[in-house]
């Protein structure tokens, strides 16, 4: 790593509580979906004055930020999701959400902060930077595709076409400051599927005069497992949960239908199909044995979330280089979680990364939680990291030799 490289992280802590202050300012004030105005023109406010080129979704309140380098060179994109989650706070934070029924409980909030301050230290940098960099504040990944609405809205086209793409994710798995990720799949797939068991309701005392739909969808939850473990290589894993079972309205009537809804993770594309099959097939087939009909409804969410090798051991070496090795985690296995930057790997080069932001005492309330905190001390290594890629990338000439293509294998 150069001379310059060796300062990012001083000059990172430096900037601490403006990174603080924005995010708990985005903190207090969460949108959901596709949809945050307010987050919009935060982000727009924060980068005013940068001389970045910004422009903004049609479809969803996206901001693209684009710097451009003092010298002619590759394009490096730098993410950050700005949506927070249908959650009531209950935290007790100072600076907790004034907003009834949501939450930046996923850390979205820390990933916009983080992103504006890497680009004020890149921009500080503009006059040597050899190429550009695309700032990518991107709303609605959790469950709205946002990623994907942007790259159909030419993210990914035309003159700031990158080369590279690098996310960050907050979250208290791993300690305060440390930077983990893994080559080849990196977070799973993320898929719906929702079933309608549909038999003829009567007298619960008679269910002879009846097909009951409740026995059936019961069956049909077990046979899931089965089909997990018995179907699917165990080093190739899949994970299918029925999460709300809905059938009657009292104790003596059989209902007419009974409903499952679930979600289906994998960590390949193959597995992934498969599954998704065999999840119709079995549902079908244990209905049909009772006589019963069946609706499925299989909803494809997120693809796997790719980490190409070569990339991902270049944010390993960058990370080593910059916080030290007892701060860099290479993980064993991928997790279950899903991300929509899945769809900017398949299309560009790159690697998603955690960060860890574990409390430095107490409880540490995963992603989702309504309790969920974040230890702000940790932000210097995200600011500092998306620098350093973005430096170390750039200054290397980009993919001097080619693609790192296929991906990682999972």
């Amino acid at each position: 790593m150069t001379g310059n490289h060796a300062t990012l992280l001083d000059e990172a802590r430096g900037l601490l509580d403006d990174t603080v202050a924005l995010r708990r300012r985005i903190h207090r004030h969460p949108e959901i979906g596709l949809t945050l105005p307010r987050t919009q023109q935060t982000v727009l406010e924060a980068l005013d004055g940068l001389g970045l080129k910004t422009r903004t979704g049609q479809k969803t309140t996206s901001v693209v930020a684009t710097l451009e380098g003092g010298r002619p060179g590759p394009t490096m994109l730098l993410r950050a999701d700005m949506d927070a989650l249908p959650l009531q706070e209950d935290t007790g934070l100072p600076f907790a959400s004034e907003v009834a029924g949501a939450m930046h409980a996923c850390g979205h909030d820390t990933h916009v902060a983080m992103l504006v301050s890497a680009a004020r230290m890149l921009v500080a940098r503009r006059a040597t930077l050899p190429g550009r960099v695309v700032f990518m504040f991107q709303p609605g990944e959790e469950g709205y595709h946002g990623a994907r609405v942007m790259i159909e809205e030419g993210l990914l086209e035309g003159e700031t076409k990158p080369d590279a793409a690098f996310g960050l994710h907050v979250g208290a798995r791993h300690p305060a400051g440390v930077i983990a990720t893994r080559g080849g799949a990196m977070l799973a797939s993320g898929d719906t599927f929702q079933i309608l068991v549909r038999g003829d309701g009567g007298h619960a005392s008679a269910p002879h005069d009846c097909l009951d739909p409740i026995p059936i969808a019961c069956e049909i939850v077990q046979a899931f497992q089965t089909l997990v473990t018995r179907r699917v290589n165990a080093f190739d894993p899949a994970v299918v949960t029925v999460a709300k079972i809905e059938a009657g309205t009292t104790r003596n009537i059989i209902p007419e239908t009974a409903s499952l809804l679930g979600t289906i993770r994998t960590v390949s594309e193959k597995t992934r199909n498969n599954v998704l099959e065999g999840v119709k097939r079995v549902a079908e087939g244990v209905a049909a044995a009772h006589g019963a009909k069946v609706e499925v409804n299989l909803i494809r969410g997120y693809p796997v979330t790719v980490n190409h090798d070569v990339f991902a051991d270049r944010v390993v070496r960058v990370a080593t280089e910059l916080l030290g090795p007892q701060h860099v985690q290479t993980m064993a296995t991928p997790i279950m979680g899903s991300e929509d930057f899945s769809y900017v790997l398949q299309r560009v080069t790159g690697a998603f990364a955690f960060l860890g932001t574990k409390p430095a005492e107490g409880p540490a309330p995963p992603n989702h939680s309504n309790r969920m905190i974040v230890n702000e001390s940790a932000l210097p290594h995200g600011v500092a990291m998306h620098v350093a890629v973005a430096l170390d990338f750039l200054g290397d000439g980009g993919l001097r030799n080619g693609p790192p293509f296929p991906p990682g294998r999972s």
